[in-house]
């Protein structure tokens, strides 16, 4: 009687075990939402993508930061930027991020793609990814044709034609296989479709003796690199159908920021300029598409507001991990099972690049049709999403209520930011801060973040 015991109690374990969702969060560099087919883009073809939406839910309004860096440390850590963001390229080692949350709710974990977030050597493993195959980590090779990589922090040169975008993807697709008996979680910021504009295996120029990076940035091979991008996550997919484990993976796609600010693409039947590095909705408003067939039969579109701090509390609800209490994020969990949730009332952003002496800010809070600046500048986002005139004095009564429920918003973090954050900033040779967007300063040229 107890060896039965014993043994329905360790099935019982086991299927709770078995339950658990595989995750997969991919995010895509300077991808920006008008990119995507589904979402109305007209300039490049993504049918992975829009077959991914098409059994899946389709979000309208994810906006995450104007830049690289800030969006992984929010993405990362669920936490805004004005909490834990020193400088670009860094994430303090004091964060815990959902690789450390899944890893000890007992997921095998691993990171594939572009990191930029530290070069110590045990970096990915302390943020608890046991494997990682990763650009930018210690040192910046190039990501493209022949690229240097490091697999668990040890040097990868490659000089035979190998294309970098290609490895990492090997890499995420036999990740999944060697863990397809147990739950795990794959993080795959890709490289694509960053510029360098480079010819891809699939283009006509491509060459395989190319060495380093053509910083000419090339157009015409966005589309390519678009191309290419979208094929791969359609490989990922194919080979968790393979396997039999595509039904109980919850799969995220997402963009990291706007679309560079030289690609013009055609957008809902109008032209749509990329934003990166601007806090209007061109430089942050992303592609979010999620696809988990055990939990969703038949595509849905939401329009609910989602911040780059809300993938933490999502993946960690879904796989049962505990969520730090300490986190901004909202988890849109119940609107991936077909719940109403509780959707967000406004979003809030603290963006400043700390790129070399740039300690710019830009703190606003949003809606779907108004944003309020620190500044105290208003715009009606619905007539004017550029942000190109500020509102006057004499308000509607809609827009006077919304004004008011921002400012409340804001005055929230009015004394979020840790002094001792901005004494770890080499402010020796920094611009004095900004409290709004300086558009001005966009020449060309002068951006040099990733």
């Amino acid at each position: 009687m107890k060896r039965l015991f014993i043994l329905g109690l360790l099935t019982l374990c086991a299927s709770a075990f078995a339950a658990k969702p595989n995750v997969i969060l991919i995010m895509a560099d300077d991808f920006g939402y008008e990119c995507v087919t589904v979402n109305g883009g007209e300039s490049y073809q993504t049918p992975n993508l829009d077959k991914l939406a098409a059994s899946g839910v389709r979000f309208e309004n994810c906006h995450v930061q104007p830049l690289c860096t800030p969006t992984r440390v929010q993405l990362m850590t669920g936490r805004y930027n004005i909490r834990n963001y020193i400088n670009f390229g860094t994430l303090p080692r004091t964060e815990t991020t959902f690789g450390n949350l899944m890893k000890k709710a007992g997921y095998a974990t691993g990171i594939c793609g572009k990191w930029q977030l530290g070069s110590q050597l045990d970096a990915p493993q302390h943020f608890g990814f046991d494997e990682a195959l990763l650009w930018q980590h210690t040192r910046r090779p190039p990501r493209y044709a022949n690229p240097g990589l490091e697999l668990n922090g040890v040097a990868k040169d490659y000089t035979n034609g190998e294309y970098g975008p290609k490895l990492i993807n090997d890499f995420a697709m036999e990740f999944v296989t060697k863990h397809k008996d147990a739950p795990f979680f794959l993080y795959y910021p890709m490289m694509l479709t960053h510029d360098p504009f480079q010819a891809t295996p699939d283009s006509p120029d491509w060459d395989p003796t190319l060495q380093g990076e053509d910083k000419k940035k090339d157009k015409r091979h966005f589309a390519e690199m678009t191309a290419y991008m979208d094929k791969m996550v359609g490989q990922l997919v194919g080979r968790l159908d393979e396997l039999g484990i595509r039904d109980n993976t919850l799969l995220l796609f997402v963009g990291d920021n706007g679309t560079l600010g030289t690609i013009m693409s055609r957008f809902k039947g109008a032209d749509y300029k990329g934003g990166k590095g601007n806090t209007t909705a061109n430089g942050t408003h992303v592609p979010l598409i999620v696809s988990w067939p055990a939990a969703m039969k038949q595509g849905r579109v939401c329009a609910d507001l989602v911040s780059s701090t809300d993938f933490l509390p999502t993946i960690c609800a879904a796989a049962g991990a505990e969520t730090p209490a300490n986190v901004d994020g909202v988890s849109f969990l119940p609107q991936l099972q077909g719940e109403a949730g509780k959707p967000r009332d406004w979003l809030y952003t603290w963006y400043s690049p700390r790129q070399k002496a740039n300690l710019e800010v830009a703190e606003c809070a949003f809606d779907h049709r108004f944003k309020l600046y620190r500044s105290g500048k208003f715009f009606d986002l619905t007539s004017d999403a550029l942000e190109k005139q500020a509102l006057s004095a004499e308000l509607s009564a809609d827009a006077a209520a919304a004004k008011q429920k921002l400012q409340a918003a804001l005055d929230q973090f009015k004394d979020a930011r840790p002094a001792e954050l901005d004494r770890q900033f080499d402010t020796s040779a920094a611009k004095p801060p900004k409290t709004e967007n300086n558009k001005k300063k966009k020449k060309k040229g002068k951006n040099k973040a990733e």
